[in-house]
């Protein structure tokens, strides 16, 4: 059963998620690294090739929300020590999971919405998926996972949020490339496959490509299960990491 306490910290955090996605998402490095990088990115490696709708858009849509969900919550916490709006919030009656769980879901929220308009082009020019409503879990699953991971970019002490961004962007392109989103898993060699098994984003890309194009390199509910065990992981890993450094910020 769920007591009073938990259910006050859950308001807070909804709270605390709707002041980030109001504050954050117009952000000039929101806009330009989680929407406008990304699409060009991938339109880059498409243009001049012949492939269809439903081929391209799994890792279209892959890039957008990997990228989307990644951009708000590395640069809140910086934001706000550099704006000394921290240390209010870390002196209310708040938990830190609090404030870690409102940033993840900010940037989750905005990630599922931008790569919603993304699927709604792909619905718009023809492709149809086999498997919406499993395609929309994945999505949001997806979306939280990568919110996870990037809260973890912002965990290093600092008020800029240009050095986070850098910190960010050291990991963001790089497992964009490694995760099948350019290649498929089948046409990557031995040893590319096994480097983007430890990528987040190859299951997500790969459940997309089961749900869009009907078939995909592992079964669908290993994706899905390794997307929960990423989670789960960052997420922890988030709140015990921000637990000893947050107190630096102030």
């Amino acid at each position: 059963m769920i007591d009073r306490a938990s259910v006050t910290q859950l308001r807070r955090c909804l709270t605390i998620a709707g002041k980030d996605i109001r504050i954050y998402y117009s952000k000039g490095p929101v806009v330009i690294f989680g929407i406008l990088f990304p699409l060009f990115l991938y339109l880059a490696f498409t243009i001049g090739r012949q492939v269809s709708i439903n081929s391209m858009l799994p890792g279209l849509v892959g890039t957008i929300l990997f990228f989307t969900a990644t951009s708000i919550s590395p640069v809140v916490i910086p934001w706000e020590g550099q704006a000394r709006t921290l240390e209010r919030l870390m002196s209310c009656p708040v938990r830190l999971e609090t404030i870690v769980g409102g940033d993840v879901l900010a940037s989750a929220v905005f990630g599922t919405a931008i790569t919603t308009i993304a699927l709604a082009f792909g619905l718009a020019l023809g492709s149809t998926p086999s498997r919406p409503a499993v395609l929309a879990a994945a999505l949001v699953l997806a979306a939280l996972c990568f919110a996870s991971l990037g809260t973890i970019f912002s965990v290093p002490p600092t008020n800029v949020p240009a050095t986070v961004n850098m910190i960010a962007a050291v990991v963001r392109f790089p497992v964009v490339f490694i995760s099948g989103v350019l290649i498929p898993l089948p046409d990557l060699p031995s040893w590319g496959r096994v480097v983007a098994y430890g990528s987040p984003l190859t299951y997500f890309t790969d459940a997309a490509r089961h749900c869009i194009q009907g078939r995909g390199y592992l079964p669908l509910p290993v994706d899905l299960l390794v997307l929960v065990a990423f989670t789960a992981a960052f997420l922890l890993a988030a709140m015990e990491l921000h637990r000893s450094t947050m107190p630096r910020r102030v």
